[in-house]
């Protein structure tokens, strides 16, 4: 299997390679910057498995993807938070959280080994992810909704809605007034558009503000039921997948 580490810290590539041959595998290069890394792909044959730091020295490594077609698999090696940890989930691509576990990283490259006859050509989609990875302080997060009632327009502060949710294919916003709207687009669309500090997705069908939480409650199958200020019309269950997440979220 052919491996190549691009780090821009020397001494944490230096690591994961010693972590890797403990694996009984090889780093066959270590690189340090886009422009190395630029310059080696157009002049190299592309290797089995790249394990990719997102920040180097001289810009985002996706800025590598922009100028030359990897196609190799990639494992994701960041020190994101993990509000950005869901742009490598939903684009199905393997992560490792800095500082780097001996555990997590076997189980990566195991992974790797299992769906490498599928690994071939790998999209990667480098600005929904680009998008993802931008610093939760540094976002601009939708502040206001304007609803129609009627013939007129009101206006909905994002902090006076307890919550989204989705019933019928239709999504609603339900506010601190104990009142419902009609919006517009999807919860999905929404999700992404909300500042991830004060909104969680529990579910399919809910997305909830922490300020608006009255009361958590264990539920069966190790879930959570979520008791909101004025929202009273369904159960709102934290899925059994999202608990660890809800958890770590209200922390």
């Amino acid at each position: 299997m052919k491996i190549i580490i691009i780090e821009d810290e020397k001494p944490a590539a230096r690591r994961l390679g010693r972590m890797l041959a403990e694996l009984n595998l090889e780093a066959q290069q270590m690189l340090h910057s886009v422009e190395e890394s630029i310059n080696w792909f157009q002049n190299n044959e592309h290797p089995d498995l790249i394990f990719l730091d997102i920040q180097l020295s001289d810009g985002l490594s996706f800025e590598i993807f922009e100028e030359v077609e990897v196609k190799s698999a990639i494992i994701f090696t960041t020190a994101y938070d993990e509000y950005a940890l869901k742009a490598f989930k939903l684009n199905s691509i393997d992560y490792l959280l800095k500082p780097i576990d001996e555990d997590e990283l076997k189980i990566a490259v195991d992974k790797f080994k299992e769906n490498q006859p599928k690994q071939t050509n790998l999209q990667v989609n480098i600005d929904d992810i680009r998008k993802l990875l931008v610093n939760p302080v540094d976002r601009k997060f939708k502040k206001r909704f304007t609803i129609k009632v009627g013939q007129h327009l009101k206006i909905i502060p994002t902090d006076e809605i307890e919550c989204f949710y989705s019933e019928n294919k239709a999504t609603y916003i339900h506010t601190s007034t104990n009142r419902n709207y009609l919006i517009d687009n999807s919860l999905e669309h929404w999700q992404e558009e909300l500042n991830p500090g004060q909104f969680f997705r529990v579910n399919r069908t809910f997305i909830v503000n922490i300020n608006a939480i009255k009361d958590i409650v264990s539920y069966t199958n190790s879930r959570l039921q979520i008791k909101l200020n004025s929202y009273n019309e369904s159960e709102i269950i934290v899925s059994r997948e999202r608990v660890k997440d809800f958890k770590n979220w209200i922390d």
